[in-house]
């Protein structure tokens, strides 16, 4: 699909200024022939960062899917970039070389201000950071030989969850995740393992998890700030690279779940980006059947919740 116009005038027209495009490399080149690059397949990206000049919205471009890895279906790459011998890994590690060097130096002209680069989305559970910091020195070398001045996001080790100390020498931007509670966030949700659930029950907030630990403001200050803080001590930023819920969960379990979270991160002083603007997890047309919608040109607005994150 090509971005909307439409969005980053809403998104600047409520104040927000930042907004994060998650990419498939799959869009302009094929995972059987990974250092091929079909460069007219990167016009809607053309696009979407002049809207970005338009409206005064900082994009920041995240490879959602890149060579070796992607957090839904990762067994559908050839090689991989974690958990494989070490050839397959560094074939995988090449083509991630490739695709970001080609990508930095398409935008080296767009200034920093305008557009960062998030090394790729939500790296896997690992025992061990040092195949993930060997990684990201790897993408950030690439990067920087494009334009020494971009940006750059590392998304927390653990599917975003955890800091990851080992880079903080690079002046890269740490993305954290805000998901849990997933019995709050994603309840009902079928593509998340089971395990990561506290409880399968109707959700509430504060709620109480099967193992009966109460999860309310003070737990998520020790799950998702407290951890954090050595890495914040060291000089790095910290910036909540996703959050949101699923529309299953009751409309005032999540306003009250959401009110804690940004409470914190004002506190923190975070940044955060929202998954999504529009869809399931959205601001405009989520789907919930508990929500009296407001129609905003033709689409439903979540006003509640709008009023919320704009406060927040």
């Amino acid at each position: 699909q090509r971005y909307v116009e439409t969005d980053f005038e809403w998104i600047a027209g409520w104040g927000f200024n930042f907004a994060r495009l998650p990419v498939s490399y799959w869009i302009w080149s094929d995972k059987d022939n990974w250092l091929q690059i079909d460069e007219r397949e990167l016009a809607p990206l053309d696009e979407a960062i002049e809207w970005g000049r338009r409206y005064g919205v900082h994009l920041n471009l995240s490879l959602h899917r890149i060579p070796g890895y992607c957090v839904n279906g990762r067994e559908l790459e050839p090689f991989l970039l974690f958990d494989s011998p070490r050839a397959s890994m560094e074939r995988a590690l090449g083509a991630a070389v490739h695709h970001w060097k080609f990508l930095a130096n398409r935008y080296r002209d767009v200034p920093p201000e305008r557009l960062s680069f998030d090394l790729f989305n939500e790296p896997p559970f690992m025992k061990d950071l040092a195949r993930y910091e060997e990684i990201a020195r790897s993408l950030v070398a690439a990067i920087r030989s494009g334009n020494p001045a971009r940006t750059i996001f590392a998304d927390g080790a653990d599917i975003g969850q955890t800091p990851v100390p080992g880079l903080a020498d690079l002046g890269l931007v740490q993305s954290t995740r805000g998901y849990l509670p997933k019995m709050v966030s994603h309840y009902t949700a079928t593509w998340v393992p089971k395990n990561e659930f506290e409880s399968f029950e109707k959700p509430t907030w504060p709620m109480r998890a099967d193992d009966g630990v109460l999860w309310n403001r003070d737990k998520l200050r020790e799950e998702l700030i407290v951890k954090w803080q050595p890495l914040v001590k060291l000089g790095v930023p910290v910036h909540v690279g996703e959050w949101g819920c699923f529309n299953k969960t009751p409309h005032a379990a999540m306003l009250g779940w959401m009110t804690d979270l940004l409470a914190l991160w004002r506190e923190a002083g975070w940044g955060w980006s929202m998954w999504n603007l529009r869809g399931s997890f959205g601001i405009a047309d989520s789907g919930r059947e508990d929500v009296t919608y407001e129609d905003f040109h033709g689409h439903k607005l979540d006003r509640k919740l709008l009023e919320l994150l704009l406060a927040g």
